[in-house]
């Protein structure tokens, strides 16, 4: 059986089973934590969310997460009855709740609330909104590289689900995912719809070509905000990067390839469609960018 990483592994945290979860304003144990069947989120996948992290008692790069979430409110027409504050308010009361300082990782979702009939208009959803913050100890731990492998599901057309939508309906990436896994990988390498490299089913990558980074146009992929840090960092320290359409062939030859994500921040790929990248471990560009970001994060602090 081929051993698996995980861009979102992390290990088993005892205090997880005794967190309290936050539920349209009230603090539940995690077994009480429950929303309705009737609830667009369950129903039809109709919501938006953001992940988070906790560091040294600071939620990293916050206004650029809640500029994503309601920018995605807003593109699917959800009322948020929270405003920006409220939001903010919310998390800081999970936290002190569950007397969480760093190494925590936030899921916030945010549904169209429940339905009066289970049937895909909008407008059945007549309750408002609802909201959830769950909120765990999370250290990742990935134990090697990961492994890649190109799958037939692509980054789509913004007219069909626009993939910056940070949206529940997450199937294409799901069954994406569910390929790679078939095919012994720990992600799906997903292609855009003119067949040029974009992301894995979970996280944006990066490829390093004679110590210049490249990584797609941001057409299709989701907006990351680790993303835009990396390519931030890159411009601040004199690290040529580029935004552009690269192929397949381009990426098996690249000295070293990364992913980027709010949860793991920079993953090296040791491994795409059998082929090794580099030495396939983690190269010196991506551990210069890690470091980087490790400073980034800390001075925000």
């Amino acid at each position: 059986m081929t051993e698996h990483a995980d861009t979102h592994g992390a290990e088993d945290d005892p205090r997880n089973e005794s967190i309290l979860i936050w539920v349209n304003g009230r603090l539940l144990p995690r077994a009480e934590a429950t929303v309705s069947v009737y609830d667009s989120g369950f129903m039809m996948g109709d919501g938006v969310w953001e992940g988070l992290r906790l560091h040294d008692g600071t939620w990293a790069f916050l206004d650029e997460h809640l500029d994503r979430l309601f920018e995605a409110a807003k593109a699917i027409d959800l009322r948020m009855v929270l405003d920006r504050r409220g939001v903010t308010d919310a998390l800081v009361e999970t936290q002190r709740a569950n007397d969480m300082h760093t190494a925590v990782h936030a899921r916030l979702m945010v549904t169209r609330g429940v339905k009066v009939r289970p049937f895909q208009h909008p407008r059945l959803s007549r309750s408002g909104p609802t909201m959830v913050i769950i909120m765990e100890h999370s250290e990742p731990s990935v134990s090697r590289p990961i492994r890649l492998a190109t799958v037939p599901h692509l980054r789509g057309l913004p007219m069909t689900q626009d993939p910056k939508l940070n949206s529940h309906s997450k199937l294409n990436c799901i069954l994406a995912c569910i390929a790679a896994d078939k095919a012994g990988a720990d992600e799906a390498l997903m292609l855009d719809v003119h067949g040029f490299v974009n992301t894995t089913n979970s996280c944006n990558l990066f490829i390093v070509r004679r110590d210049e980074v490249w990584t797609s146009t941001g057409d299709y992929c989701m907006n990351g905000i680790t993303r835009q840090k990396v390519i931030d960092l890159c411009r601040a320290n004199g690290i040529p990067v580029h935004e552009r359409n690269f192929s397949l062939v381009d990426t098996y030859s690249a000295d070293e390839v990364f992913l980027t994500g709010t949860f793991g921040a920079q993953t090296p790929v040791g491994l795409i469609d059998g082929r090794i990248i580099g030495t396939g471990e983690m190269g010196p560009v991506t551990a210069r960018l890690r470091a980087l970001y490790v400073e980034l994060v800390a001075s925000c602090i």
